[in-house]
């Protein structure tokens, strides 16, 4: 199958980056180095091409129920110009995917993860029109309308107040935490919002798509000169990994809940949606594994995949784990059985088929104090 590549291919290519498969994209892992990255974002800002995220736009007089129905979070009080983080969900409460939603003053729009867009799609127009509760809703993908861009860390607000062709009459430090607004460049419509995914503060950027590499290059150039740094999907999953934000496909899938994923406070189980029943029975009668963060105590990477064993038994198996450049130490999540998540439980992670030693450490591991603002 050929690889999907974003309109900045190119650019990356030129700017030294390593390219991989990533849900079907060939798309930048590094450029200067995974470590060097990570730390640019902590201490400066990072910029990524993040275009291979779908976005879908939902209008109609049903537009609220609709999303209500088919997503864990409750949308009733909803302003204008927020975002939300829900999870959408299988009649069995298992995970198809977790999503942003964004409500603007005549449309919704819900960001879905890059290897799930057909996927979310089809399930999203087949809930709109399913026989038990149909919406008079419109649902289109508008993923190529938009450049889509996040710009991560501590001066990402200074740099992107300053950079060229984005410069408003509304100052950025009014924009709060999950919050969202409209701007234009040459009468295109764009969207700024003040979400990520790396345990930063930061914005996520929907650009009008014609004008995606010259909002890239303005960024990199006002930022030039305090450490802002193009950043890979090796960076990217570290400091997400770090904050404890799930990844489809590791901490989350079509196998799991969120309740089992730790993402009981995205869920509102006094309204209906599809699956509320599964999660509801779980949050009362409890879980049979739970996703726990732990520590190495031997050396040894705990990698995706591996068995976690207690007392010589695999009870359960990991689904990220690498160095944290911010703790330096070995660190991963993984499911186990609920009488062992409490923390300071040790059990043992099977590398290579050796049992290496761990323990269950308070999550999320790495917390900005300065975010949410």
């Amino acid at each position: 199958m050929e690889l999907k590549r974003t309109p900045l291919y190119d650019t990356h290519r030129a700017l030294g980056a390593k390219m991989v498969e990533f849900s079907g994209w060939e798309m930048p892992v590094q450029y200067k180095g995974i470590l060097d990255e990570h730390r640019a974002v902590r201490n400066a800002a990072g910029l990524f091409d993040i275009d291979h995220m779908g976005q879908v736009r939902v209008t109609g007089r049903d537009a609220r129920a609709y999303l209500q129905n088919l997503l864990t979070a409750n949308f009733a009080d909803m302003e204008i110009n927020t975002a939300k983080y829900a999870v959408m969900c299988y009649a069995d409460g298992t995970c198809v995917d977790d999503t942003f939603v964004y409500r603007f003053a005549d449309e919704w729009m819900v960001v879905v993860n890059a290897g799930n867009g057909a996927k979310d799609n089809a399930w999203m127009l087949a809930q709109a029109h399913a026989q038990t509760s149909r919406f008079d809703v419109s649902l289109q993908d508008v993923s190529a309308e938009f450049y889509m861009l996040a710009f991560q860390g501590p001066l990402a607000e200074q740099v992107l107040q300053q950079t060229k062709g984005l410069q408003e009459s509304f100052d950025l430090a009014d924009l709060k935490y999950h919050h969202a607004r409209e701007f234009h460049i040459h009468d295109e419509r764009g969207i700024i919002a003040r979400t990520g995914y790396t345990g930063e503060d930061g914005f996520e950027l929907f650009i009008p798509f014609s004008h995606g590499k010259h909002v890239w290059d303005a960024i990199l150039d006002a930022g030039k000169d305090v450490g802002v740094q193009p950043i890979g999907l090796g960076a990217r999953d570290s400091l997400r990994f770090e904050a404890k934000f799930a990844l489809y496909g590791h901490e989350i899938d079509a196998n799991t809940t969120p309740m089992e994923a730790a993402l009981g406070w995205a869920c509102d189980l006094d309204k209906n949606f599809i699956g509320r029943d599964v999660l509801l029975k779980q949050k009362l009668e409890g879980v049979k594994k739970k996703l726990v963060g732990f520590e190495m105590l031997e050396r040894g990477i705990a990698r995706n995949g591996y068995e976690i064993a207690s007392n010589g038994k695999t009870v359960g198996y990991v689904t990220s784990g690498m160095p944290a450049p911010t703790l330096e130490k070995n660190i991963g999540l993984g499911y186990v059985p609920p009488e062992l998540a409490k923390i300071g439980t040790g059990f043992d992670i099977l590398i290579r088929g050796k049992a290496t030693k761990a323990r269950v450490v308070k999550t999320p591991f790495y917390a900005n104090r300065a975010r949410g603002k």
